[in-house]
Formats: structure tokens, sequence, C-alpha cells
């Protein structure tokens, strides 16, 4: 009996230990050895997205009539300054690979402050089946780390994310991104403000894509559902959107009805692969992203179809 109570008290003394000798590790060389010798730690601030750019400036948008949700179909589709020229002062707070996990911490972070009359939600069948863990890595890098870091972006059975945490908080703490400043030109993307990222200008050619069906992950589908009673629990004006992608792509989902049945229970939703007859190889960069004509001509008739003409009343 002597021996066991010695054994647990060891073991207790040794778990701190343990927990501090990792952190200081991750700490060390999560920040000093190149990225393809730490697989498991990816803190990439100023990362693919501008997301850096966008949480900076999102202090200056207050009372707004837009907010945009979503991926990067959200923040590469909708242009702020289309919306502007109709009478819209707008933010776009979409981010890469942004599942609605990521989309939860967000309202919960901004909702509030930017107090928008409306909120478009864009809505992918690609994000319901995700992780989430690399728009999550996106965030902890270039957001700030709180309490719902731990509770909601952090996945405890992933090691990236709970690796690229530590680095998160340790740098917020010591406030050594202070002086970071992100290019708004970077490649072929240039940053306007207001959230949206224009791409120099391309074309997708078609390729063949398998068949596949669209499969939504529970806990993606939860928190969508969270997302959605936050902004009715504020009155505010709730439209769910599908941006259009290739009909390479939108062909190649074998259930798609499935999605739209399973979306549209939840407020005014929009299907624009329905909706509009865009080109595969005129409107698009890649297989499912607007290039610069493709938004243009995606938003004026967005205006219209969603009725956002002088969008000033919830």
């Amino acid at each position: 009996m002597k021996d066991i109570k010695k054994f647990i008290k060891n073991t207790l003394l040794f778990i701190p230990f343990t927990v501090s000798m990792y952190i200081i590790f991750i700490l060390f060389f999560g920040q000093v050895l190149p990225q393809f010798l730490k697989p498991n730690v990816n803190y990439r601030i100023g990362s693919y997205g501008h997301m850096y750019s966008r949480i900076k400036e999102i202090k200056k948008f207050k009372n707004i009539d837009l907010l945009f949700l979503g991926s990067s179909h959200s923040y590469r589709g909708f242009d702020t300054r289309i919306f502007e020229k109709y009478g819209c002062k707008s933010f776009n707070l979409g981010s890469s690979g942004q599942t609605p996990i990521q989309t939860e911490v967000l309202l919960d972070r901004y909702l509030d402050s930017l107090n928008p009359k409306i909120v478009v939600f864009e809505v992918s069948p690609m994000l319901f089946s995700s992780d989430g863990v690399e728009s999550s890595l996106d965030l902890i890098a270039n957001d700030k780390n709180d309490l719902l870091t731990v509770t909601k972006l952090i996945k405890w059975n992933n090691i990236k994310t709970i690796n690229t945490a530590i680095i998160g908080f340790w740098r917020d703490y010591m406030g050594l991104n202070a002086d970071f400043v992100e290019e708004k030109k970077k490649g072929n993307d240039y940053y306007v403000s207001g959230g949206f990222v224009e791409k120099k200008l391309k074309f997708y050619k078609p390729e063949p894509i398998d068949k596949h069906e669209i499969n939504i992950k529970d806990d993606q589908f939860k928190a969508f559902k969270n997302c959605i009673n936050k902004i009715k629990k504020r009155n505010i004006k709730l439209i769910l959107v599908q941006v259009p992608i290739t009909k390479n792509l939108y062909n190649s989902y074998t259930n798609t009805q499935y999605f739209d049945d399973s979306i549209s229970k939840y407020g005014n939703y929009y299907n624009f692969n329905k909706l509009l007859n865009v080109q595969d190889t005129i409107h698009f960069s890649d297989s499912h992203h607007l290039n610069q004509l493709g938004v243009e001509f995606f938003d004026k008739e967005a205006v219209k179809l969603l009725n956002l003409k002088n969008c000033k009343t919830k």
C-alpha cells in the first residue's frame, strides 16, 4: 500500500513536469526550426487568405449593413467594393477553409461589435465534410487566442492544433506580433479594405472530376445551427448562400438535393448554382473559385436576387 501511494505521488509530480517540458520544447523548436522539420507545428502569421489583415482592420467597422461569413468562396466571391456602390456598407469575415466551427468562434468574437443589419452566410458542401483543422490553424495564427481557442479551435485529438495553439498563446502574451505588417499584395492576391481578396485574372481549364457524395459531419452541422441561433437571437436578417462553383465540379456531386434540403430548413437559402448561368471557362479561376469577371457578374446578380440595393433595413 505504501509503494502504491509513493507511485501515485511520483506520477502526479511527473505529469506537470512533463507538460512543462513539452511546452518549453514546442516554444523553442517550434519557432526556430524550418517548417519541414516540424510537421506538427503550423503557426503561420500572415498566411494565405489575408486573415491577419482582415482581423487587423475589423475595429474600423461598426454598425454595418452587410456581414459576409464563410470560406474562401466568401472572401473571394463577395467584393465589398461592388456592394458599396449599391449603398451597402459591408465587411467580409470569410477565411480560408472556414467551416461552421470557425464561423461560430468569429461570431462570438465580432458579431456584436460589427452589429450588421444583414448576414450573408456562405455555405458550401465541402466545408460541412471538413474536419476544420486548417481553418483553425489559420485563426490561431492570425486572430487573437482566448478561451474560445481552447474550447472550439483546438482539436484535442490533433497534435497540430495543440502545438500551434501553444505558440499562439505565447506570442500573444509576449506581444511578439505587435510589429508584424502584412503586405496588401502577395503573389497574385490583393487585399481590399473590408475583407475581399482580388486575385489576378486567371481562367479555369476543365478536367475530369470523379463522382462523389456530399457528407455532412455532425459536429459541423451542430456548429452551423449554433451560428444560426446566434444570428436570429439578435434579430439580424439572415441569408444563406451557396456561391456558384463550376458546373464540372457541381455535377460531380451525386446528392446535391440532399444538401439543399438540409440547409434550406434554417433560413432563406439561395443555391446560385441553380440560379445563375455561369460559364466554367469564363467566370472561374479554378474548379470552385470565381475569377474577377465571375465575381462582378455574381455580385451584381446577387444584389438583385437577394434584394440588397440600399440594404438599410433589418
